[in-house]
């Protein structure tokens, strides 16, 4: 609200300056981004580059960076990197002898506590950050350890070249002056270690056995020390939570106590009465928004009543694609536990945290929604697939040979340049009133609500004989459209015909005032 209220002080109402500064907001996020992953996320500078390039082309963020609407989501994904960056800075990344790193600034974690409180009240999805923070400090900013086949848990020791190794070490630790010792790889500006390099691990699979050996280490009673060196986590993770249980409070009181009330032309699976078509059709959205961020090629600015039908019964080839996300989601989790003890691959654990946690807000899981697809939700889970992706690159370019690696590489140049192109064409669609609701049309003909805004664009410019086809159309789709009938009988010359849409809109809506006052106006 005071962004806008700046935006209209300082520049009036002139439509440039609201786009202007989304745009300059969504190059912001895309520097911010690149920085985080170039210090948490990837290696190779030029990766988190390539990532950067990706997420500012991505065809699916017009809607955000266009709409005056999106710039909830463009700000809020802003205020989520910084508060992401703020709660890692906080830590000591470069102390070797803790399991967890102590907090080392603690102006950083308030700051972090701040920016994450700004990003929720400018967006609900803001409020996600805390869980990723606290997920990737709990995964990725923990000890290092080996485990060996059988099970047993080994420590690399800090020895001079030519000295003898150890060849097995007991169940419990190595022991320096009676504290436990775990070796500590830092995460931000990679602090160096004398420890002994661990050997490259696949990281995927990881067996249920040294999976068992590696709780039942952690649960003995002579390694209770291990808790303790959680302290450090323990006391960061209680005072978040609790935060965030006082900011959700304050949240409600703000809006009542109650939950927005929607309609079932906003949201149509959860008015179903059957719960195995709320889980189906849920489920299978998941996957079509996973879709439209590998391939948006078709992409509205609405997609309710009717442009995504219900998932009604479990042989519905959907659930294909369900399935299909769901072996995908698995194996990438397996493959962060797998990688967890070395702390290999923490790509695709950054790359899953920013692609399911801002989403989880807009899934229905929680809460009721009020869309079944919204492109500009997809603003910051988009960072995550962006990351998953060039990770992905990253990993086949060097399982190819070097012919195979140029032609990904080219690959990859024409998808950035077809993804530019799709970008400017969507753009051109967002110029215009008429050319915004036209193309809803076009792309979604089977829903009524595109129908509905075309018609009420055509009746304000008095085109009413295509307003009156593309009404009908909408009430041929969507019947109990009250909205639909209302208008469409403002446009009837027939005075009974008139009556009788308005009748109807009243019968589907008891308290539609504008039906309620064209009634009362007729009858006089």
């Amino acid at each position: 609200f005071l962004g806008m209220w700046l935006n209209i002080f300082l520049t009036g109402m002139n439509p440039f300056y609201f786009h202007a500064v989304n745009v300059i907001l969504h190059c912001l996020v895309t520097l911010v981004l690149m920085y985080t992953c170039d210090k948490t996320v990837f290696k190779n500078r030029g990766l988190a580059f390539v990532t950067a390039l990706l997420f500012a082309v991505h065809p699916v963020h017009t809607e955000a960076v266009a709409g005056i609407v999106g710039r909830a989501d463009v700000l809020a994904c802003l205020l989520f990197l910084l508060a992401f960056l703020s709660y890692n800075r906080s830590l000591d990344q470069c102390c070797a002898g803790e399991c967890f790193p102590p907090t080392a600034s603690p102006f950083f974690l308030l700051l972090s506590l701040f920016l994450g409180t700004c990003a929720m009240l400018v967006k609900e999805t803001g409020i996600t950050v805390f869980g990723v923070c606290l997920v990737y400090d709990l995964f990725s900013l923990s000890h290092k350890q080996d485990m060996t086949s059988n099970g047993v848990i080994h420590q690399h020791s800090l020895q001079q070249p030519g000295s003898p190794q150890p060849s097995s070490l007991p169940a419990h630790s190595h022991r320096e002056n009676g504290k436990q010792r775990f070796p500590h790889k830092g995460a931000w500006d990679g602090c160096h270690s004398s420890l002994t390099p661990a050997p490259k691990s696949s990281g995927f699979p990881v067996s249920p056995r040294a999976v068992w050996s590696l709780m039942r280490y952690l649960t003995t009673s002579s390694n209770r020390n291990f808790l303790l060196t959680m302290r450090p986590f323990l006391k960061r993770a209680v005072l978040v939570i609790s935060y965030v249980i006082v900011i959700l409070y304050f949240r409600l009181w703000i809006m009542g106590g109650s939950m927005p009330l929607f309609s079932e032309q906003d949201n149509p699976a959860s008015f179903s009465p059957y719960i195995l078509t709320r889980f189906l059709t849920y489920s299978y959205l998941l996957a079509f928004n996973v879709w439209l961020l590998l391939a948006p090629v078709t992409l509205c600015y609405d997609w309710q009543v009717g442009s995504i039908p219900l998932v009604e019964t479990i042989w519905d080839m959907r659930n294909l694609a369900t399935v299909l996300l769901a072996v995908v989601m698995a194996l990438l989790s397996l493959h962060c536990l797998a990688a967890f003890k070395r702390l290999e691959h923490k790509e695709v654990l950054v790359g899953l945290l920013f692609l399911v946690f801002p989403f989880i807000p807009a899934s229905n899981l929680f809460f009721r929604v009020g869309f079944v697809v919204a492109e500009r939700v997809l603003y910051t889970p988009s960072m995550g697939y962006c990351i998953l992706f060039v990770h992905g690159l990253s990993k086949l370019c060097t399982w190819l040979n070097r012919c195979g690696a140029t032609t990904l590489i080219v690959s990859t140049v024409l998808l950035l340049l077809l993804f530019s192109w799709k970008t400017v064409k969507q753009n051109e669609i967002w110029l215009s009133r008429e050319s915004l609701f036209r193309s809803g049309v076009q792309t979604l003909p089977h829903n009524a609500k595109v129908h509905y805004n075309y018609a009420n664009f055509l009746k304000d410019q008095g085109r009413n004989r295509e307003a009156i086809y593309h009404y009908r159309t909408a009430l041929k789709l969507y019947p109990r459209h009250a909205s639909a009938l209302n208008n469409l009988g403002t446009l009837t010359r027939d005075t009974a015909e008139a009556k009788m849409y308005y009748q109807r809109a009243l019968q589907l809506h008891p308290q539609h005032n504008r039906a309620l006052f064209n009634l009362g106006n007729l009858l006089k």
